[in-house]
């Protein structure tokens, strides 16, 4: 059960800093998701010649319906979601995240030979290996103010096997407001990206 000190705060969030329907005006920024690290211009990969690593498809994660938005979700109780006010993606967080996995795997995979990664649609190769998985959580916690991500990855490998591992990280301390959320919750995706790309290439 939460404390009255964590219902008074949700409280205040909600009045303060969250609307339920859509943005009153047109927000003065808006939020995008920027990888902590990225594959040198001028560097390739090439695939399906003797002594290269084959390639990878990462494609885009399911959501649930309060990520299919361009607004970040506040979760106000377990059967409550409302949205932070002025906090609105420059895209569907389900497609920056899977930007943000594929560039981050990119770069993970930099030592030769590496990896290609694949993290668009369109695409003439077949690939050797997929990336998918359900985008669970990107949002605010008022509660324990907190930025929480959380994904469950789905791995196929080049000889079939398939595996699944959930990840999550959070980022405690968050003000609820835009200025605040954004930062964190890049933060918050790097973690989980990073630790998904680690995953992945350890099963090679």
């Amino acid at each position: 059960m939460r404390s009255a000190a964590a219902l008074i705060a949700a409280s205040l969030v909600l009045t303060g800093c969250v609307s339920f329907g859509g943005a009153s005006e047109t927000p003065e920024s808006l939020l995008t998701l920027t990888p902590s690290a990225s594959s040198p211009v001028g560097s390739g990969v090439t695939s399906g010649v003797e002594g290269s690593a084959g390639s990878i498809a990462v494609l885009t994660p399911e959501v649930p319906a309060k990520l299919d938005v361009l607004r970040v979700p506040v979760n106000v109780s377990n059967s409550e979601v409302a949205y932070l006010q002025n906090a609105v993606w420059i895209q569907k967080p389900a497609r920056l995240f899977r930007s943000l996995l594929g560039e981050t795997l990119r770069t993970a995979s930099g030592d030769t030979p590496a990896l290609l990664v694949l993290d668009t649609s369109d695409t003439p190769l077949r690939p050797t290996q997929t990336l998918r998985g359900t985008l669970i959580d990107m949002g605010y916690d008022p509660a324990s103010s907190s930025v929480v991500v959380r994904f469950e990855a789905v791995h196929t490998m080049d000889d079939g096997r398939v595996t699944s591992r959930r990840f999550e990280a959070r980022e405690d301390g968050v003000l609820p407001e835009a200025a605040s959320v954004g930062p964190a919750l890049n933060v918050a995706a790097n973690t989980v990206a990073k630790d998904v790309a680690a995953w992945v290439l350890a099963a090679e």
